[in-house]
C-alpha cells in the first residue's frame, strides 16, 4: 500500500491533512497527529503500516 492510498483511507475516516514536511504528510484528527510518508509509488513497509494503523485506529489492510 502506498502513502497516497493510506492518506485516501485516512481522509475517508475523517482525518485531515494538516501540513506537509518534506515527504511526510501529517494527518490530524481530534488533537492527534499521524505522519504518513509519501515516496511516489513505493509501498510502505508492514511495520510502519501497522504503526500508522495503531495510531490512527483506521483499518488499512
Amino acid at each position: 500500500m502506498t502513502g497516497k492510498e493510506v492518506i485516501a483511507r485516512l481522509k475517508a475516516a475523517g482525518w485531515k491533512l494538516d501540513r506537509v514536511h518534506g515527504s511526510h504528510h501529517i494527518m490530524t484528527k481530534g488533537g492527534q497527529a499521524v505522519p504518513v510518508p509519501v515516496h511516489g509509488s513505493r509501498d510502505i513497509g508492514a511495520g510502519l503500516l501497522s504503526a500508522i494503523q495503531r495510531q490512527s485506529g483506521v483499518k488499512l489492510n
